[in-house]
């Protein structure tokens, strides 16, 4: 062992010594460093989570689709939801799947809220009145069943297939209910199958929904078309591969304001919206608001330093006869300097290492209840631990300093 490791080492083993000699105060004192990195590390992780789990559920819809919505209804000064006027029709839909060469698949769809029945059973739900692409380019199949064809579209038959949501709801826990038939607003309806489960996405659950021809929905549900054609509220556009997003999109938007006799500076009466960059806004939003909870963290680890500082201030005053003592027996500014160092950084250290564990707890605990993936940025630790280091030499620099400066004389004559 070399000579510059034994004082380290006996410096070390003091101040371990002198923290543990006052166990509840040094508790006390590390809470903060504590809870500022377990905040740290679970939010972090948590964020990372919601991030990865919306990441994963715009991939399982598609990230190679857009999203066209009709214009908004007005009502006096008040503009209603996107997607709620008469602006998009079914044949809009048809002439893009036509005309677009960059579209694989386009499906059009009409949402209206509407009561099923069941043997008595009666539940609320959305019905979604779209037609035969909608498993492709939506990336949804049946689970069970199938999905209605093109002669039951054309035909307007009154045949439904039901969210795993709604059918559970109907049908009872594993229940199925294909070949059953259910009643509609009164009418009734052949259930031919039930939809794969798919989860929900932000405000939108895909299991809690029923679809219908959209021929069915115009001629019986809705009862209203626009004057050139069966009204929609939107339609997704599936393009031939990821690369072709930019340009589906571009073709779309003009291939509308033609149909629509739109020309600048006129306004569009659609919205085209990009999967790819909704993801990427959400993965900014959910990244802002968790640099926000960290900033918080942030703050309790300054508080955390704080308490540190005083009570090592605090320390010092008490164990002015010791240091005292100790410069009397030889003992250099160094010596004591490092020694109070060593204890603010092992009070930072330890709680660091705590929060860390902690965080990670908090973050599984988190993940298992939301159902969220768990994820620990191994950045996030490294970061935690450094600043963990940080705040303790930081918080112990002007005690640590304080003592160093003690006159031995004045120290021993101390109280």
């Amino acid at each position: 062992m070399s000579k510059g490791s034994i004082p380290f080492l006996e410096t070390l083993s003091m101040a371990v010594e002198s923290l543990w000699s006052n166990r509840l105060r040094t508790g006390l004192t590390m809470l903060g460093v504590v809870i500022g990195i377990a905040s740290v590390i679970a939010i972090t992780a948590v964020g990372q989570g919601v991030q990865k789990a919306t990441e994963q559920q715009f991939q399982s819809l598609g990230t190679d689709v857009l999203l066209v919505l009709a214009g908004a209804a007005r009502t006096g000064n008040v503009n209603q939801a996107v997607g709620s006027a008469t602006t998009l029709t079914w044949d809009d839909a048809q002439a893009i799947q036509a005309q677009v060469l960059a579209a694989q698949g386009v499906t059009a769809f009409l949402l209206r809220p509407a009561q099923l029945v069941y043997q008595g059973v009666n539940t609320s739900t959305t019905v979604v009145g779209t037609d035969v692409a909608h498993p492709l380019v939506r990336s949804y199949q049946p689970e069970t069943g199938r999905f209605f064809t093109e002669n039951e579209v054309a035909g307007a038959e009154r045949v439904v297939v039901l969210g795993s949501k709604v059918a559970e709801r109907l049908f009872g826990p594993g229940g199925q209910g294909t070949g059953t038939k259910i009643r509609i607003q009164g009418e009734r309806y052949l259930v031919t199958g039930v939809m794969q489960t798919k989860g929900a996405l932000a405000n939108v659950d895909y299991d809690d929904r029923v679809f219908i021809p959209l021929s069915t929905m115009a001629a019986r549900l809705v009862g209203n078309n626009a004057l050139r054609g069966v009204a929609i509220n939107g339609l997704w556009v599936k393009a031939r591969n990821q690369s072709d997003l930019e340009a589906a999109q571009f073709q779309v938007t003009n291939l509308l304001r033609l149909r629509h006799d739109i020309y600048p500076p006129q306004e569009d009466d659609f919205t085209v919206t990009n999967q790819v960059d909704l993801v990427s806004t959400l993965g900014t939003v959910v990244g802002l608001f968790t640099v926000l909870v960290v900033a918080i963290g942030g703050i309790s680890l300054v508080v955390g330093g704080i308490g540190i500082a005083n009570i090592m201030l605090v320390s010092v005053v008490e164990r002015t006869r010791e240091i005292g003592v100790r410069k009397a027996l030889g003992a250099t500014r160094r010596a004591v300097l490092g020694q109070f160092l060593a204890e603010a950084v092992v009070v930072s250290l330890v709680g660091g290492v705590i929060g860390i564990g902690l965080g990670i707890m908090i973050a599984l605990g988190a993940a298992t209840g939301l159902k969220l993936p768990f994820v620990i940025s191994p950045t996030a630790v490294v970061v935690a631990f450094v600043l963990s280091v940080v705040v303790g030499l930081l918080a112990g620099v002007i005690p640590a300093r304080n003592a160093a400066r003690l006159d031995p004389i004045v120290a021993l004559r101390s109280d």
